[in-house]
């Protein structure tokens, strides 16, 4: 007799099949230069005519980070403040928005690629030089002294975290076109009936929501949260990799370059980790194995 597969072993074999391709090219393209970069974050490099000559310095790179560079710490600081104040802002407006464009209207299509053309238009080097101009900044702000306007209503420290937020309201929109199709898509696999269910039994919009919407496209949630937070890491403007860029390609430290490169993967492998653990029960729960 043929063994029938579970649902669930279905499921794993479909997903290592999406992925299958990625991991081949990694093996081929990305699994050398890694294990290459490894170990020149253990190594003094000095160029010389016949290439690269490696000096074995153990963990002085990695303790220079902490004790000796005056601006990996503070810009860490900054780039895990951006990313903690970005992301919920970029889920919940990709949420909102993917919330809006499902419902039926004319020109939702045309909505759609408008909110997803900045993921073209406003990326890698065209988003540096944007940046750089000041694109992402709202004048509202300072051309009307709100600041000086609204201090008689809110607290000096609130407003300026207010006015902060506001100010990246555009980089949020930006950076939400693949979260909110991704929601999009998530929320188009929810049986109407589910909510023709709930509304005979007298529940609200809201209520629909929390018990409907909002457990069925946790798998989402889960899946943005990790992509927002690589993107945010790895962005055109973050501050270590503008850093990480300056020590090698400009002071052409190859050695400490790949040290604190490291150091910033484990730290962003260990706040990934977190999320993977935050979300394991509740998506074990959904499958029915909580």
């Amino acid at each position: 007799m043929k063994s029938k597969m579970s649902m669930r072993s279905r499921h794993i074999w479909e997903g290592y099949s999406f992925v299958g391709l990625w991991i081949i090219g990694f093996f081929l393209f990305m699994a050398i230069p890694l294990g290459r970069s490894l170990y020149y974050s253990f190594q003094d490099l000095k160029t010389s005519r016949e290439g690269l000559i490696a000096e074995y310095v153990g963990l002085l790179h990695y303790r220079a980070a902490f004790t000796v560079d005056v601006n990996f710490l503070p810009l860490l600081r900054d780039t895990m403040k951006t990313m903690v104040s970005h992301v919920p802002l970029i889920l919940i407006f990709a949420m909102a928005s993917a919330l809006l464009l499902n419902r039926h209207a004319r020109g939702r299509l045309l909505f759609r690629g408008i909110f997803f053309l900045p993921v073209i238009i406003a990326s890698g080097s065209i988003l540096k030089k944007l940046l750089e101009q000041g694109a992402a900044q709202l004048p509202i702000f300072m051309e009307y002294d709100l600041y000086s306007k609204l201090r008689l209503f809110i607290p000096g420290d609130v407003l300026v975290r207010l006015l902060e937020y506001s100010d990246s309201l555009t980089l949020v929109m930006w950076d939400s076109g693949v979260q909110t199709l991704i929601f999009l898509a998530g929320l188009q696999t929810i049986s109407p009936q589910l909510y023709e269910a709930a509304k005979c039994d007298g529940a609200t919009k809201w209520e629909s929501f929390w018990k409907i919407t909002f457990p069925m496209i946790l798998p989402m949630i889960f899946v943005n949260t990790l992509f927002t937070m690589v993107s945010s890491f790895t962005k055109a403007d973050n501050h270590i990799m503008n850093h990480i860029r300056t020590v090698v390609f400009g002071n052409n430290n190859y050695g400490y370059g790949s040290a604190i490169g490291w150091i910033y993967f484990i730290i962003i492998f260990f706040l990934l980790g977190i999320v993977f653990l935050l979300f394991r029960k509740s998506l074990a729960s959904m499958e029915g194995r909580g």
